[in-house]
């Protein structure tokens, strides 16, 4: 059985021996293209030009570089069940970038003798690297689906269900012709469902054991059969799978019931869908993940100043630390504690019951109201972001005492698990602070909204609309 990670290691081993080949047959061809100009720089033969050290150290670096490009693709996401139009296009574009990346980089400074000569030489990149690293890709992509097929690589999945539905699920897995990709290792039991006769010999696990299961079997996925499509149950199910960090997978006939725009799964004849992730593609979650560190690292550098200047104005205004840790509920349900400066006094809830702030709140500071009106209280996040646990926009997190309370009026909310949270959201720019419960629904529609319509560019609107709610004061 192979794998993801050594499969991983297999595609971008074959894409950096490709990308060299690639890079090396262009060598070749730029040097014979332009031989005469290559004698007059001194290089009398092709293994004079491709061992010169210019040459020589490209050959090194371009195919490193250029599988840097194939990683911000998101290629090597999925690397099990690869739609083959999506193969061709992902690398059709990431060698484009690849390539005008190493002519903007390397070739323009060549001495040609005309303007033609630039569109030759970036036509011949391209097609050299396309060549080899399409090919390679083709070769292995259908090895894989061969492999697949046949039975001999698969992803072990459990069944989330355990009556007539999940049974008839298994018998249609099982019946195809060609193989689906899932080994089934048994069946989950769903509190409250009726358990099928027909499942008696297959193994059946109660839902309390279900992290236990995955870590003795190596379980890679979720698939959800439930017996009704009562959608506060289906919530439920998906809530308590998140924390496990998993794909989950359901059968269509409920994903009315869950969201809108769905990614769908295709594995022959069977359509699942997934509801662990959400509408932005690999390429585009990378990208994201990608500029939430390096904005978050710019910001910590550069309003390192104003984040001195809040830390000494708390130290001096109120007795009490300076950061306010508090846990919080995040990506996949999983907890962490959210930083921020504090801004209450210390014991703000003294019966230990969790208080939403309110207008006009008496545990607020006086420079806590300064550092909230601003959102400069906000500022110790963006470490929260660059260790993983939130993101620059996102849903906001809340504590585990509201969730639940939350989640019996609106059971949707677990699907804001999706995504990481975030330091602004939609439904912060468009509703604001939240001090009840009801007001913390309102503003979950506008999170949910967030959820059906996630993009870069979304992101960076609600960045510009934050920016300028903080430089107006408008944060309470």
């Amino acid at each position: 059985m192979i794998s993801k990670r050594t499969q991983r290691i297999r595609y971008i081993a074959l894409d950096l021996i490709s990308a060299n080949l690639g890079i090396l047959v262009f060598n070749c061809l730029r040097y014979f293209r332009s031989i005469e100009l290559m004698h007059t720089q001194g290089f009398g033969s092709l293994y004079a030009y491709l061992s010169s050290l210019y040459v020589a150290l490209g050959q090194c670096l371009l195919p490193i570089c250029t599988i840097l490009i194939f990683v911000f693709s998101g290629y090597y996401v999925e690397v099990i069940r690869k739609s083959r139009l999506n193969e061709l296009l992902n690398t059709a574009v990431s060698i484009s970038f690849a390539t005008l990346g190493i002519f903007f980089i390397v070739l323009i400074n060549d001495v040609i003798d005309d303007r033609i000569a630039n569109y030759e030489l970036v036509c011949m990149l391209w097609l050299s690297l396309f060549v080899f690293v399409y090919g390679a890709r083709v070769i292995y992509t259908s090895y894989t689906i061969h492999l697949i097929r046949k039975g001999d690589l698969y992803i072990k999945a459990l069944i989330i269900g355990s009556s007539d539905v999940a049974y008839k699920l298994y018998s249609r897995l099982e019946s195809m012709k060609t193989k689906s990709g899932y080994k089934i290792i048994g069946f989950v039991n769903i509190p409250g469902e009726s358990r099928s006769i027909h499942i008696s010999d297959i193994e059946c696990f109660a839902f309390e054991t279900i992290k236990d299961i995955c870590k003795q079997y190596g379980v890679e996925e979720f698939i959800i059969a439930p017996a009704n499509h009562d959608f506060r149950n289906i919530f439920n199910i998906v809530n308590k799978l998140f924390p496990l960090s998993l794909p989950i997978k359901i059968i269509p006939n409920v994903a009315h019931i869950l969201i809108s725009r769905v990614r769908i799964s295709d594995i022959e004849n069977e359509i699942l869908i997934d509801v662990a992730g959400c509408g932005l593609s690999d390429c585009e979650l990378i990208l994201k993940r990608t500029f939430d560190v390096c904005f978050s690292l710019f910001v910590l550098i550069f309003l390192s100043p104003l984040f001195l200047s809040a830390a000494l104005a708390i130290r001096l205004s109120s007795n009490g630390p300076i950061f306010y840790k508090q846990q919080r509920i995040g990506y996949r349900n999983i907890p962490f504690n959210i930083i921020k400066f504090r801004t209450m006094i210390v014991d703000s809830e003294p019966d230990g019951i969790p208080q939403l702030t309110k207008d006009n709140d008496l545990r607020i500071t006086k420079i806590g109201k300064f550092l909230r009106k601003y959102r400069i209280d906000e500022i110790p996040q963006f470490w929260n972001v660059i260790k993983g646990e939130m993101s620059i926009v996102g849903p906001r997190p809340e504590r585990e005492y509201f969730i639940n309370q939350i989640m019996q009026k609106a059971p949707y909310y677990a699907l804001l698990h999706q995504i990481r949270p975030g330091i602004t959201s939609m439904g912060m720019v468009k509703y604001g602070y939240a001090s009840t419960i009801d007001e913390m629904l309102e503003r979950l529609k506008f999170d949910i909204i967030y959820i059906e319509n996630m993009s870069l560019v979304t992101d960076m609107k609600i960045i510009i609309y934050t920016i300028k709610t903080v430089i107006t004061g408008k944060g309470l």
